[in-house]
């Protein structure tokens, strides 16, 4: 079968409930159910603390159990079972508990996938990961302009049958056809076996960690208050959601792009360029506070996320046996995507009361050390002896 073709379908489809998860979850439970926003938001908060405990250590301890696929269609099913208890749940109470049961397995398919790619790269079945992880950002896009369609058309309430929609999709797409590796339990070598902290005996893993981080977590402010900010800025109500995805897109043309053009550059030199493009982006938005320059500065998602993450996935294939894969996978998830971004979150708030520029060029707390230690990744990187036989010739 085209594992290239498989890889992207799944992308696809799980960006594709993301994209109606993500931006609109929140907004579904206070419209919907009749919660407050400081409800809402405690229910969310609480769920990313979750989220990060489960992606960081549920996903590993399953992952060395059970087969990659049944891994996938087993959080999918869980999934699926979470968002239809939605349905009758009416108080905080109630909420509060399946957001945290949904929150237990669904962002666990993320790094699952992920991980999923980087088993397939490494056994050389999958040629271009950046190519197949564009169609989730692809994915993610289509949701969002269709649901925006709905939502106008049909209210709130239809965001939770597209949810649905979405996920028995995904679910039905992986119980088709797949390619047979990841049909096959994991065998790890009891001499082999160890926890988390022996990810930190390879090399440079803690400082490639360290860097990813700080990358992520100069997203909060973005990520939390981007919206508001551009309502702040006089931007017209109808060209806001075109302004967000902006930065998709330039997600998308990278990942699209970015294994015919920068599978040469070193891990450590994409991580530099991506926390100088992260910095570069929150300064315009400082100093220039209005639309088109910050319209502008969305196009450098494409560097300080999207080549961040390449980044990344390019040095777990090249260094971490496939085995601590999905440990690499959930420790990233967990520290970088959820809990960092939790705590600057928080900072971001505080200055944003202040002043709301300040939230963002705040960021560059995390950009600029991300910088340098980026550099100094790279000195280390030039130093070492390279491999004759890389893992990652395409990536």
């Amino acid at each position: 079968m085209n594992t290239q073709r498989w890889m992207g379908r799944q992308f696809f489809s799980f960006y594709l409930t993301w994209g109606v998860f993500l931006p609109y979850w929140t907004g579904w439970m206070i419209h919907t159910k009749g919660i407050t926003v400081s409800q809402a938001s405690l229910i969310m908060s609480l769920g990313l603390v979750v989220r990060g405990l489960s992606t960081l250590f549920v996903f590993p301890y399953l992952s060395g159990k059970f087969s990659s696929k049944t891994l996938l269609n087993g959080m999918g099913v869980g999934t699926l079972i979470g968002i239809l208890s939605y349905i009758p749940a009416n108080s905080f109470a109630s909420l509060l508990v399946v957001t945290l049961f949904v929150h237990f397995f669904y962002p666990t398919l993320m790094p699952a996938l992920d991980s999923t790619a980087g088993f397939l790269v490494q056994t050389k079945q999958l040629k271009h990961y950046g190519k197949s992880r564009s169609w989730g950002s692809i994915g993610f896009v289509v949701a969002g302009m269709i649901l925006t369609f709905f939502t106008g058309a049909l209210g709130d309430e239809v965001i939770l049958w597209a949810l649905l929609l979405g996920i028995l999709v995904f679910i039905c797409l992986g119980f088709m056809r797949a390619p047979v590796v990841l049909s096959e339990k994991p065998k790890i070598d009891p001499a082999k076996k160890g926890g988390m902290l022996k990810l930190f005996r390879i090399r440079h893993f803690g400082l490639v960690l360290i860097i990813v981080i700080l990358l992520q977590a100069a997203h909060a402010s973005y990520y939390n208050y981007g919206y508001i900010f551009l309502q702040e800025i006089h931007a017209p109500k109808y060209l806001i959601g075109v302004i967000l995805n902006i930065a998709v897109i330039a997600e998308i043309i990278f990942f699209t792009v970015a294994d015919k053009y920068f599978h040469k550059f070193s891990a450590g030199t994409l991580l530099a360029l991506a926390a100088l493009g992260s910095s570069i982006r929150w300064i315009l938005v400082f100093a220039f506070p209005n639309v088109v320059v910050f319209s502008i500065a969305q196009t450098l998602h494409a560097c300080s996320f999207a080549m961040g993450h390449y980044a990344f996935m390019k040095y777990l294939i090249n260094n971490i046996p496939n085995a601590d894969i999905p440990k690499a996978q959930g420790m990233y998830s967990a520290l970088a995507l959820s809990w960092s971004t939790a705590v600057f979150t928080i900072f971001g708030g505080y200055l944003y009361e202040i002043e709301p520029r300040y939230a963002f060029i705040g960021m560059i707390i995390c950009t600029i050390p991300s910088m340098i230690f980026a550099l100094v990744y790279r000195k280390l990187e030039l130093k070492k002896v390279k491999y004759p036989d890389s893992n990652m010739s395409s990536l």
